[in-house]
């Protein structure tokens, strides 16, 4: 038991220790080669939370275990939606802007539907991976525009995710100089790539091991355990945003978290290593995660926020979704 156990929690502890240290060396080389905060921000920053999805994914498929690749992707945004932004809604009602709902939500809607689609249709192969990823580049690149054009209808999804992990780790926020040198804050990124790939390496082996000792498949384990695990950044910083009362930027943090995952990580993985998603995610879970995303929508669109029994709602619907797919 302890040998399947060990590298599994002990890969979440790399991919979550790596992750930040990556995010920290990254920032702080880029700000001494004076590229512009907010550009450090919307990419750097914004995305390092989503790390340690990416890397167990492209893993997982590397490995010939897709159940794991895409449940990792598909679970982690039902996660997302259901069991982070409940928690963090019973914490503190979500105040949404207007930015984060009516694009960043209809791109969050748009990704999701044309991934379940394709998934449907067609194997994830280059060329739909190639997609995906200029899709990502274009959505930050307009993030971009928007945010600097200071426009006052309030931030973007892109931004608020960015600001999230800001609010916890103040050593990701852009300093004026670097605190380190170049070699040592690139050496500080370096360390943090290992640890994140080490870990990614012992998340898949104990998911794997973690199947097959219990004879529950690799999907399942993906859709939660897995998808869990690698959400826990997103977990965090939306529960802190909460706890301080930021409900926007707790909401903009999963909706931009929900867009990299599908985009960015599913578009890398299929990059890397082409192939099928799994038939019952293509059946059920893409099916369970389109809903959701409407569902989120459809809370954050009356008065422009997430009440208390709107996060107790989806809380419940994460619990018996668990229970739905869970032998």
């Amino acid at each position: 038991m302890l040998e399947i156990w060990l590298p599994l929690l002990g890969g979440l502890v790399l991919l979550v220790a790596g992750g930040e240290l990556l995010v920290r060396g990254a920032v702080q080389v880029a700000t001494g080669l004076g590229v512009s905060p907010l550009v450090i921000g919307l990419t750097l920053v914004g995305f390092g939370t989503s790390t340690p999805e990416l890397v167990t994914s492209v893993q997982a498929a590397l490995m010939n275990s897709p159940g794991i690749a895409y449940g990792n992707i598909v679970g982690s945004n039902i996660a997302n939606i259901l069991l982070i932004v409940g928690v963090a809604a019973l914490i503190s009602p979500m105040v949404i802007t207007s930015v984060a709902l009516k694009r960043d939500g209809a791109v969050m809607v748009g990704v999701t539907i044309a991934f379940s689609l394709i998934a449907f249709a067609m194997p994830f192969g280059r060329m739909v991976g190639a997609v995906f990823v200029a899709a990502l580049v274009a959505y930050v690149y307009l993030a971009f525009r928007q945010e600097k054009s200071s426009a006052p209808s309030g931030h973007g999804a892109v931004y608020d995710k960015s600001l999230a992990l800001q609010e916890i780790d103040a050593a990701v926020a852009m300093p004026a100089a670097p605190p380190n040198s170049l070699l040592v804050s690139a050496l500080t990124a370096i360390g943090g790539l290992v640890l994140v790939v080490l870990g990614g390496r012992f998340l898949v082996d104990g998911a794997v091991s973690l199947a097959r000792g219990f004879g529950i498949s690799e999907t399942v384990i993906g859709l939660t355990i897995v998808a869990v695990g690698t959400s826990m950044p997103e977990l965090v910083t939306s529960v802190v945003a909460g706890i301080r009362k930021h409900g926007d930027v707790a909401f903009g943090n999963i909706v931009g978290s929900s867009i990299y995952n599908i985009l960015g990580i599913g578009g890398f993985t299929a990059l890397i290593a082409p192939g099928a998603v799994p038939a019952e995610i293509v059946s059920f879970d893409n099916v369970v995660m389109v809903v959701v995303s409407l569902a989120l929508i459809a809370f954050a669109w009356t008065g422009l926020k997430i009440a208390r029994w709107e996060g107790a709602v989806l809380l419940a619907g994460y619990l018996a979704y668990v229970y739905v797919i869970w032998p």
